[in-house]
């Protein structure tokens, strides 16, 4: 196929030649080493089901979902491949052996759909592709199941990936919008099983927070202390999981200041605090999403104890206001009246009202979350933004202030500080379950914590 023929040629400019006599050779003598046993995913049967679902959203169309392609780092060195969340979700791979396939659910009557997964099968024995192709070989990245192995896992019928190119054309891309948004919204519920996945990547997260602190006394002394911390929480995450679910956020001082600090540059103080938000991706895609702000002293000073005050006021707030019917953006409002109320309180601000505490707090204050931490983003605002919330959603609650070193509104012992606490919490028939009660969130017990974990 030329997908894997342009690979090889890509990769393979500076190969040796290889000669007949070799291919012959390599061509023989190979064991059978199928998969044996119960080999069927454990979420196999609610993948079917999440199919069905979506079939009877698009009746009498053909729907293709996509795994990705690999994208080039430099060279010829790639992107570590993660499947699309909707392609995982639809068929419970996760692999980086998806690169490349399809699943394709074809009309099956007026009212149905028969699931066809295109796939790329294992590297023949007795071909070039096993040791020669440095994407796609076996010898290169390691085995891939065969369609009958995959047929096995997924309870789909699989096909070889060669055959995806003969499908005749008809895709809309209107309609692939539309598609886009149906697999959001279907994924704004998760089922018990998700439930399940999410508070595995959460208790994975609680504990690398706790190697975090551990790490502490050497991330100090290091002159990127920042990367450090990175470093630190990403072993824990490729040793319980994929991964990081994102980016990891080790902000010291001033740098907790920029929503997005990845680039975890700097230095640690002891008189500054550290800003983490960090998330594990399990091996199954689903993230948790996590921020703590830790005095790097191990206490907090008077003025940095003032606006953790403040934050953690307002997720207060907004985790009160979680629970099925209420708006979404219930949650946000209600930390928001806090922090302009501690605002106008501190004299930073006139009054509390308008929305003159954004200058401090910038963004919103919470997003669902599953398979991609800003999870269901294709949805329609009437489902999710503008919507209600609903028994079975999980999201974050995650208020800040960012009180940036050059704002000149603000007193100078304000200047620099930058403080955000986020959760993950899955909404219950009543109310709200805080799925990450295992990390403490107010500063006598981060602190007491902290003091515990580093034998102080």
């Amino acid at each position: 196929m030329k997908e894997a023929e342009g690979a090889t040629t890509r990769t393979a400019s500076h190969d040796l030649p290889v000669s007949a006599e070799f291919q012959a050779f390599m061509a023989g003598n190979w064991a059978p080493t199928p998969l044996s046993g119960d080999i069927r995913l454990p979420v196999a049967d609610l993948a079917a089901a999440r199919r069905a679902k979506l079939s009877a959203r698009f009746p009498g169309e053909r729907l293709i979902v996509p795994a990705g392609e690999l994208a080039v780092r430099s060279n010829d060195c790639d992107y570590r491949f993660r499947p699309h969340s909707a392609y995982a979700w639809l068929t419970g791979l996760t692999g980086e052996e998806q690169v490349g396939h399809v699943l394709v659910m074809e009309p099956d009557g007026p009212h149905a759909h028969e699931a066809v997964l295109y796939a790329r099968p294992r590297s023949a024995r007795n071909g070039t592709e096993l040791y020669r192709d440095r994407r796609y070989g076996e010898f290169w990245v390691g085995r891939r199941p065969d369609l009958g192995e995959a047929e096995r896992m997924t309870g789909i019928r699989c096909a070889h990936l060669d055959a995806y190119g003969t499908l005749p054309p008809g895709r809309d891309a209107s309609r692939d919008a539309d598609l886009a948004t149906a697999l959001s919204e279907l994924r704004l519920v998760k089922d018990a099983w998700e439930i399940g996945q999410l508070q595995q990547a959460v208790d994975h997260t609680v504990a690398g927070f706790e190697d975090v602190v551990r790490a502490l006394p050497r991330a100090l002394a290091h002159p990127r202390g920042e990367r450090w911390i990175e470093g630190v929480f990403g072993l824990r995450a490729r040793a319980e999981g994929n991964g990081t679910g994102y980016e990891t956020i080790a902000a010291a001082g001033a740098h907790a200041c920029y929503l997005h600090w990845i680039r975890n540059e700097g230095r640690l103080d002891r008189g500054e605090l550290l800003l983490l938000d960090a998330g594990v991706e399990t091996d199954s895609l689903y993230t948790a999403d996590l921020t703590r702000t830790l005095p790097l002293s191990g206490r907090f000073s008077p003025v940095q104890r003032q606006v953790y005050d403040l934050v953690l006021a307002a997720q207060d707030a907004g985790i009160a206001a979680l629970k099925p019917g209420a708006s979404f953006r219930d949650f946000h409002r209600a930390g928001m009246r806090v922090i302009a109320e501690g605002l106008a309180e501190w004299g930073v601000l006139q009054h509390a009202e308008g929305d003159f505490h954004r200058r401090y707090t910038l963004c919103s204050s919470g997003h669902m979350l599953g398979l991609d931490v800003h999870d269901c983003a294709q949805a329609r605002a009437d489902a999710y933004l503008d919507g209600v919330l609903e028994e079975g959603q999980v999201l974050t609650v995650e208020p800040g202030l960012y009180l940036q070193p050059d704002d000149e509104t603000l007193p100078a012992e304000l200047r620099g500080i930058g403080v955000r606490i986020e959760d993950d919490l899955v909404i219950t028939a009543d109310g709200a379950q805080l799925m990450s009660h295992a990390l403490p969130r107010t500063p006598d017990a981060v602190e007491t914590w902290m003091g515990e974990l580093l034998g102080g």
